[in-house]
C-alpha cells in the first residue's frame, strides 16, 4: 500500500487543513442534534446488541450449560445465525431502498419480534424445545442487517460533510450496548450462580437485555416523531399505513 496507493489522483488539489478541536466538537454536536442521527443511534442500539452478545460471548455457554446442547450442536446454531443473516441482509436492503419512508417500521418489527421470542424462550423451563431455540437464533440474525438501517438514516438526514461523523455516532450505539450487556450477563451469572453456569442462572441473566430494549424503543419512538416533523417542515409527508393500504385497495390492478 505504501508503494502503490496514493491519497489522491495526480494533479488533484491538496486536501483542506485538518479541522480544529472546536470545529470537531461543533460537528459532533450538530450531528447529534439531527433527529435522523438519533433515530439511527437508537436503531443500531436496539437491534444489534442481542445477536452480538449471543454470537460473540454468551451464546455457546448458554446453549451448552443452559440448554444441554453439545459443543458441536451449539456451533451449528451459530452457523445457522450466520446463514440467516446472509439471507436477510439483501432482503432488508431491498426493502429499505424501495420503501425509505417505512424503514422505521422494519426496525420496530424486528425489535418487537426479538423481544417476543426471547420472552418465549425465557418463559419455558429449560431445556427449551430445539425448534424454539432455532427460531431465536434466526431472529437474532435479523438484528445485524436491521441495525445497518441506522447508517442509512445518517446518509439521508445529514449533509455530506457530516455523514461520517453521524455514522461514527450511530456505530457506537450497538457496540456500546453489546459491551454493557456482555458484562451485565456475566455479573448476574456470578451473583445468581456462583458455583458455575446453571440453566436458572442463565434465565435470570438474560433479562438484563430488557433495560436496553426499553431505552432503545423509547429513544426510537421520540426520534422518529421528531424526524418526521422535520420532514414535514421540508414538504415530505409520511402517510399513515392506513392511508397507504386504503389507496392500494382503490388502485386497480
Amino acid at each position: 500500500a505504501l508503494a502503490v496507493v496514493r491519497d489522491r489522483p495526480p494533479g488533484a488539489p491538496p486536501p483542506p487543513p485538518a479541522p480544529s478541536p472546536r470545529e470537531v466538537v461543533r460537528g459532533l454536536v450538530s450531528s447529534w442534534l439531527e433527529p435522523g442521527t438519533r433515530l439511527g443511534f437508537w436503531t443500531h442500539m436496539g437491534t444489534q446488541f442481542s445477536g452480538q452478545v449471543f454470537a460473540l460471548m454468551w451464546g455457546v455457554p448458554y446453549l451448552v450449560a443452559g440448554q444441554g446442547f453439545s459443543t458441536g450442536a451449539a456451533s451449528a446454531m451459530l452457523t445457522l445465525l450466520v446463514v440467516a443473516g446472509i439471507v436477510a441482509g439483501p432482503l432488508f436492503g431491498e426493502f429499505t431502498a424501495r420503501h425509505p419512508l417505512r424503514r422505521s417500521w422494519l426496525v420496530l418489527a424486528v425489535l418487537g419480534i426479538t423481544v417476543a421470542v426471547w420472552t418465549a424462550v425465557l418463559a419455558v423451563p429449560p431445556p427449551a424445545p430445539t425448534w424454539l431455540l432455532c427460531l431465536l437464533v434466526v431472529v437474532l440474525a435479523l438484528g445485524g442487517p436491521t441495525s445497518m438501517i441506522g447508517f442509512d438514516y445518517a446518509r439521508t438526514f445529514n449533509p455530506g460533510h457530516r455523514q461520517g461523523t453521524a455514522v461514527g455516532i450511530i456505530n457506537m450505539a450497538g457496540f456500546s450496548a453489546t459491551l454493557a450487556i456482555s458484562l451485565g450477563v456475566g455479573v448476574v451469572l456470578g451473583i445468581v450462580g456462583p458455583g458455575g453456569y446453571t440453566p436458572e442462572a442463565f434465565r435470570v441473566a438474560w433479562t438484563v437485555q430488557y433495560a436496553v430494549w426499553a431505552l432503545a424503543l423509547g429513544g426510537l419512538l421520540v426520534a422518529r416523531r421528531r424526524a418526521r416533523r422535520k420532514l414535514a417542515a421540508e414538504g415530505v409527508v409520511v402517510p399513515s399505513l392506513r392511508t397507504v393500504l386504503a389507496e392500494r385497495r382503490r388502485t386497480p390492478r
